[in-house]
Parts: C-alpha cells; sequence; structure tokens
C-alpha cells in the first residue's frame, strides 16, 4: 500500500468514525484527503471496498499479535487463549471500528454484510483450531459447538453488562468464560455429544479459506519495502528487513528465525509512517510459515 493510498484509508477510517459510515459520502473523502475523484477510484471501487480495507488491516494486525502471544509458549495454556480472543477486541477498540461495525449491522448493505460474516467465519475457523490446540484430537468432533457457544457467550455478557451498574474488564469477562470451557467441553467428549459436528466444521473450512500470496510475491514485496524502508533512514528496521528478505531468498528458509524475528520487525516501525505496511509484509509472511509448516494449505 503505498503512502498516498494509506493517507486516503486513514481519512475515510477518521471520516467513519466521526461522522458515521452511512452519512459519509465518497465526495467527503476526497475533500478531506484532498485529492481527486479519479485519485480515490484508482484505490478503491466503492465506498464499501474502502471500509473492506480498513477490516482487512485491523484483521493483519490481529494475526500478527495472536501469533506473537504463541511464540514460545505452550498451545495448550487456556490462558493465552483467552489473551489471543482478546486480541481481536483491543484492535477494533484501538482502531475505534466497534461504532463501525454496528453501522454495517444496520445498513442492511449485502456486500458489506457478507464481508463481516465471513470475517466472522474465519475467526470461528481460528477459535476451532485452537480448541483442538488445547483439548486435543479427541475433542475435534466438538470445537465447533464449543467455538460458537464461547463468541455467543461472550457477545451476550459484553451487551448486557453495557447496561450494568458495575463494570467489569472485559479482559476478565474473556478469561472466565474460557474457564468455563473445560466442564463444557468434557461432558460433550464424555456423552459424545455435538449438535455441528465435523460436517459443518468441513463447510466452515471451505467458507473461511482466503487466498495465500505466493512466495515470489512476498519476496518481492520485501524488496519494495526494503527500498520505502531505506529512505526513510530507519537504520534497525533496515537490517531487519534485509536479514528477512535474504532468509526468504534462500532454498531452505530458516522457519522458526523469521517466525521469531516478526514481532521485533513490526515493533520495528511503531509509530512509523511504514507501520502499515509493516503489518501487511508481518502477516504474509506468517501465512508463508504455515504454508511451509502444512499448517494450512496453499490456495490456487
Amino acid at each position: 500500500m503505498n503512502d498516498r493510498k494509506l493517507h486516503v484509508l486513514l481519512t475515510a477510517q477518521r471520516l467513519f468514525i466521526d461522522k458515521g459510515y452511512v452519512t459519509t459520502s465518497i465526495q467527503d473523502i476526497i475533500e478531506a484527503a484532498q485529492i481527486s475523484k479519479g485519485t480515490f477510484y484508482n484505490y478503491f471501487s466503492s465506498k464499501n471496498e474502502c471500509l473492506m480495507a480498513i477490516f482487512e488491516f485491523a484483521h493483519e494486525e490481529a494475526i500478527v499479535r495472536r501469533r506473537e502471544l504463541m511464540h514460545g509458549k505452550d498451545k495448550r495454556d487456556k490462558n493465552i487463549l483467552a489473551e489471543q480472543i482478546l486480541v481481536r477486541m483491543h484492535v477494533n477498540r484501538e482502531h475505534n471500528l466497534l461504532s463501525i461495525y454496528e453501522a454495517v449491522f444496520y445498513s442492511g448493505d449485502n456486500e458489506l454484510r457478507s464481508f463481516v460474516r465471513k470475517r466472522h467465519l474465519m475467526e470461528l475457523k481460528w477459535l476451532t483450531t485452537r480448541l483442538t490446540d488445547v483439548y486435543g484430537e479427541e475433542a475435534e468432533p466438538y470445537v465447533l459447538d464449543c467455538a460458537v457457544m464461547i463468541l455467543g457467550v461472550i457477545q451476550h455478557l459484553i451487551h448486557f453488562l453495557s447496561s450494568a451498574t458495575e463494570a467489569i474488564a472485559i479482559d476478565d469477562l474473556v478469561h472466565f468464560t474460557i474457564r468455563r470451557v473445560d466442564a463444557i467441553m468434557e461432558d460433550m467428549i464424555r456423552n459424545e455429544d455435538t449438535l455441528l459436528g465435523n460436517n459443518y466444521l468441513a463447510a466452515l473450512t471451505i467458507a473461511a479459506e482466503t487466498p495465500i500470496s505466493r512466495t515470489d510475491l512476498l519476496v518481492e514485496k520485501l524488496q519494495k519495502f526494503l527500498v520505502r524502508v531505506e529512505k526513510e533512514e530507519l537504520f534497525d528496521a533496515i537490517q531487519m528487513t534485509q536479514f528477512l528478505l535474504d532468509e526468504m531468498n534462500k532454498t531452505n528458509s530458516n522457519l522458526v528465525v523469521i517466525e521469531a524475528l516478526i514481532p521485533t520487525f513490526q515493533k520495528l516501525f511503531k509509530g512509523t509512517r511504514l507501520y502499515y505496511r509493516s503489518t501487511e509484509i508481518a502477516t504474509l509472511l506468517l501465512q508463508y510459515i504455515d504454508i511451509e509448516k502444512g499448517t494450512v494449505p496453499p490456495t490456487k
């Protein structure tokens, strides 16, 4: 994403928050960003596409932050799972996206609602994978039921507490929900009781599929990104980016080293103009690692 496109995106996000998505027009974005109509349509085919790009960045940031929490930790640790669930909520709050999501829900716009629905399916797919990590393969027939219940309980607790006189921290709420899962999962496994099961899980996997970038495309993006980092004279970041590029160009990339360096790589750009781009690169690197490890199959 080039600087000008990022400027338009951030301007649109501010307007969507301040004025509301429905009442913000493309002309409002054009005037606030001080660009021509042609420039806007060169980047986005519609206001909807602009909004989806904003959601996409938040999604990418959550992926990277969740992965960072897992690095070097026991994947069976339920506290880590709770913290990973919280990442999505924290990212949405940090980017002030909650009101925009609510506007999409009530807008009746089929394109946007379809996009948000797919994001929800991807969240469910991620959660089913993590529940299998925590509870083992014997839990696999029950993880989708459990994932749906977890998100449902969290959502309704948040809704209830929004009107309560005493506030409860969102972190405590999520950790409480995850602690309750032990009893639910144990009972489902013991009684072989599932409503959704593996058939729905297979359908969920197909519905939540997203394209994975090719290795050559990732190398190209890293090369272009390195040029930008050099122009900004971010010397530590230059060395890190060059190292990752060198690793990607090797016949046998060291996946362990690449994954270990991704959190540091992204932190080097925190507060800079290149933070959005670094998040995109970090997400693509994680996707590459998952493909190479066989965690997810490459899509064509």
